[in-house]
């Protein structure tokens, strides 16, 4: 192996999986040192972009969490059926932890721990960063890194709740009647540089911003739903929020049911309580309005494991998880197709071209059907440990 020409070594080191690259360090001295090669490292990410992205999963709602997945979708050409194939990875040892995003490969975790609340795990090469406690509230949390930098950064959107009470004037028996309470809540935003030991308050913002199923990064800016249907972005290199202008539906019933990111675009998921369809509007130019095109519409769906006498389901009614806001876009194939997942326990692929649903094939034995899938989309920048 030492003996092939370097650009030969490269090109062959940058189109392997990500896990078997991760292995290739033991083959030999030269091939340990390429993977620190940025050269490799922009290679690998450009097939890595041009591919179908991999997965991190995790066991939801069962008594073993401390569970995390590496996944890959894999078709079968005799009879076209799409699998999971996956590999349980070996994770930090924390009490339990909820998987929050991933960036360049590297998965924030929220963890019950005694010294810490927060970390950035490399589950490839088992190295994390316990990250500062935080001494403001808990809130919506976003996950990048900063070319300006070269720095990893976490923001949190938290909401500090104030409580007033308000005494009746009437008296009843035993005395006064008891306080009405009503709950206020002021938003702030905090940031941390990974390489720092301090969070950052940025100020107060004027917006509440909804919890996303998933982080929603585009153009090195983080970006969350308003209440008030506002698309609002944050960028990492300015640390200042801005708003994005919304597409054209905004002003007619239909709403914003989530942000995702489409091959690189920012997305957006609609729909109206009076239409079973789901609308995927893409921004094919960023931060431009008139670039807003509605991509994809997609009809009501029940996958087989929620469908009536599954054996691992237990509701009769499929209407109930056909419900629109059940359904999590995950990112758009290279074969045309969309991953979604239901329900937390269900993957499919939508063919926007047959207008057809396939269930995807996660085996049992390996992953139970509680999930939170996240799209990795991994990078050899490993973290500085």
């Amino acid at each position: 192996m030492d003996r092939l020409p370097q650009e030969v070594a490269l090109e062959i080191l940058s189109r392997l999986p990500l896990l078997s690259l991760v292995q290739s360090k033991s083959v030999c001295q030269a091939w340990r040192t390429f993977k620190q090669d940025q050269l490799l490292v922009n290679k690998h990410f450009k097939h890595m972009v041009e591919n179908d992205p991999s997965f991190i999963l995790q066991i939801m709602g069962h008594c073993i969490q401390n569970q995390l997945y590496f996944g890959d979708l894999s078709s079968d050409p005799n009879d076209e059926n799409v699998m999971i194939i996956a590999k349980k990875l070996t994770i930090p040892a924390l009490l339990s932890f909820h998987l929050v995003s991933s960036c360049n490969g590297l998965l924030l975790l929220s963890a019950t721990h005694p010294s810490f609340e927060l970390c950035i795990y490399n589950p490839f090469t088992r190295d994390y960063v316990e990250l500062p406690k935080r001494s403001h509230h808990a809130g919506v949390l976003g996950f990048g890194f900063d070319p300006t930098t070269k720095k990893y950064k976490v923001v949190e959107i938290s909401y500090k709740r104030t409580t007033h009470l308000y005494f009746r004037r009437r008296v009843v028996r035993f005395g006064m009647r008891p306080a009405s309470q009503t709950a206020a809540s002021s938003v702030e935003v905090h940031i941390l540089t990974v390489s720092s030991n301090t969070w950052r308050n940025l100020g107060s913002f004027p917006f509440r911003f909804v919890l996303q199923k998933s982080q929603v990064l585009v153009n090195v800016k983080l970006h969350w739903r308003a209440t008030t249907n506002l698309i609002m972005s944050f960028d990492l290199a300015t640390e200042q929020f801005k708003e994005v202008p919304r597409p054209d539906f905004i002003a007619s019933n239909r709403r914003i049911h989530e942000l995702v990111v489409l091959r690189g675009c920012l997305s957006v998921v609609s729909f109206d309580d009076d239409n079973e369809e789901l609308e995927i509007w893409v921004m094919k130019e960023y931060d431009v309005k008139e670039s807003w095109v509605k991509q994809f519409s997609i009809g009501a769906y029940v996958p087989k494991i929620l469908q009536p006498n599954y054996q691992c389901h237990s509701s009769n009614d499929p209407r109930f998880h056909s419900r629109k806001k059940w359904i999590q876009v995950l990112c758009l194939l290279k074969s045309g197709g969309l991953l979604q997942q239901y329900r937390n326990k269900a993957l499919v692929v939508y063919d926007p071209h047959c207008r057809t649903f396939q269930d995807v094939e996660v085996p049992c034995e390996e992953i139970p059907r509680c999930l939170r899938t996240v799209v990795h989309v991994a990078s050899l920048n490993w973290i500085d440990t």
